[in-house]
């Protein structure tokens, strides 16, 4: 197999090791407002992962080696897996999600910034455990490993290959010369980004409690609420102008904002991909206004203008949440919300979907198949903020593009064994895949994944981790040349 299995497990043990500290906040929560029962629970929950990690820390301590690419692979997927099963400890050993296939649907959609729940009546459980639940999403947003990074010089580990396998959250790369400092620098945006939106949600008449659970779930683009009826329980504005700005301002490619402080705004504005993020934000939501008014769906322009941009911020960005049932709707509407969850929002941001860039891509591809056709002797290059593209790298966003659409129709055909209707099977795996949240039909927006079955809830998991890894990273470990050691 040829895998350096003394750092990986190492490394898993300290993953481990910083999701169950991560629960800390939560418990203390929990102290405030649960019983003494649910607490102690959680305790225990929190213990039986920290021992775990410590004994894979400790015992595979004595191998110092500089990771693979391939190792890269390995640990990006073990550590996500892992991390998810420990996420669902605390829910199911409270007894909060009694069968272990919901709790650990739950902790998948959250540490993927998924948003997806099974969950029935939300406002019963306690407040300790929704607030581990909306913290999973601040935690996976900005990717589990980018935290674990900024500790591998402590450990004597390189994190290069494990930031190039890490394909979730604000990239890497040429941001500062060494890895752990640009994942303290990738923290620090988003730690300012939590603050300032944490602030202005209790402006606008949040609680502490109910702003960190949604703040967490809008610059984590995950969509968890700690009530029934989402962002639309507040029945205000302000709030939902204030997620609106920042789930687009999350959506944005991470990078952009670390260059535009260091090299002036231009360097945030000349970015193609951002131009259409923001192109294609505009224009649905004035077209979805357009149809909700036409329709005569809202008696207040207001009213109308507020939520198409909300709901159209919510679901290109993968956000998910909600602030009216976008299923009854006119349908043109419905079918342009269909659309916005294909997209998703920038690379390198918190948010998931196919990305922007990889749109540009493929419309630039598709502009040089009918050009070539008309002129065959034309060279039309592929270019990206005015550089041209190498071939290989278009031909990998072309094949990823491919194998996307692919997972959609194999997972959809799978779902449809349940026997539900034909929406509900697309819409459960393009929301799952895309990290997006509700969908359509039986998982729309005032719906859940409670009625799927334990087989599919299973499944559904699988594909949120593969969307937050950005498929290839999963499906490199499907292949045999991966364990092959000759290769």
């Amino acid at each position: 197999m040829n895998l350096s299995l003394n750092s990986i497990f190492r490394i898993t043990g300290v993953v481990l090791m910083v999701i169950s500290i991560s629960m800390l906040p939560s418990i203390l929560v929990s102290i405030i407002y649960d019983s003494s029962d649910i607490t102690v629970l959680f305790v225990f929950s929190m213990v039986l992962v920290l021992t775990l990690g410590i004994t894979l820390a400790k015992f595979f301590a004595y191998e110092e080696l500089n990771l693979r690419v391939r190792d890269g692979f390995f640990i990006v997927t073990l550590c996500w897996v892992m991390s998810c099963l420990a996420g669902a400890m605390p829910f199911w050993i409270t007894g909060s999600i009694p069968h272990f296939a919901d709790a650990f649907f739950e902790s998948c959609s959250g540490f993927s910034t998924t948003g997806a729940s099974i969950l029935t009546d939300i406002e019963s459980l306690p407040k300790g455990i929704l607030f581990w639940r909306s913290f999973t999403h601040w935690i996976g947003g900005m990717g589990i490993l980018i935290f674990a990074i900024a500790l591998m010089p402590s450990l004597g580990i390189s994190g290069q290959n494990i930031a190039v396998s890490e394909a979730p959250g604000p990239s890497l790369d040429k941001l500062t010369p060494k890895m752990s400092d640009t994942a303290k620098t990738l923290y620090t945006i988003y730690i300012l980004f939590t603050v300032v939106e944490t602030i202005l949600l209790m402006l606008g008449g949040m609680n502490l409690y109910d702003a960190l659970i949604h703040t967490f779930g809008t610059v984590g683009t995950g969509g968890f609420s700690s009530y029934n009826a989402s962002i639309g329980h507040f029945d205000s504005t302000y709030i939902r102008i204030v997620i609106t700005a920042f789930m687009v301002m999350c959506g944005v490619n991470f990078n952009l904002y670390y260059f535009s402080v260091r090299r002036g705004p231009r360097a945030f504005f000349d970015d193609s991909e951002l131009k259409l993020y923001l192109l294609v934000f505009g224009c649905a939501a004035v077209f979805i206004f357009a149809g909700l008014m036409f329709n005569g769906t809202y008696d207040s322009t207001g009213e109308a203008a507020v939520d198409s941009a909300f709901q159209t911020a919510s679901i290109l960005t993968t956000t998910g949440y909600a602030s009216a049932d976008y299923e009854t709707w006119p349908m043109i509407c419905q079918m342009a919300i269909l659309l916005l969850m294909f997209m998703g929002g920038c690379s390198s941001s918190t948010s998931g979907g196919l990305k922007m860039v990889r749109i540009l891509v493929v419309f630039q591809l598709i502009r040089r198949g009918i050009t070539v056709r008309l002129h065959p002797n034309v060279v039309e290059n592929i270019k990206l903020n005015g550089k041209t593209m190498p071939s290989d790298t278009a031909s990998a966003i072309a094949s990823h593009t491919f194998l996307y659409i692919a997972m959609i129709f194999v997972g959809s055909f799978i779902i449809a064994f349940e026997n539900v209707d034909l929406i509900t099977c697309f819409s459960s795996v393009i929301t799952c895949l895309g990290n997006v949240g509700p969908g359509f039909g039986m998982i729309g927006p005032s719906e859940n994944f409670s009625e799927l079955s334990t087989l599919s809830k299973y499944l559904l998991s699988i594909y949120m981790i593969a969307g937050r890894l950005e498929l290839y990273t999963l499906f490199i470990l499907l292949t045999p040349k991966f364990w092959n050691q000759n290769h």
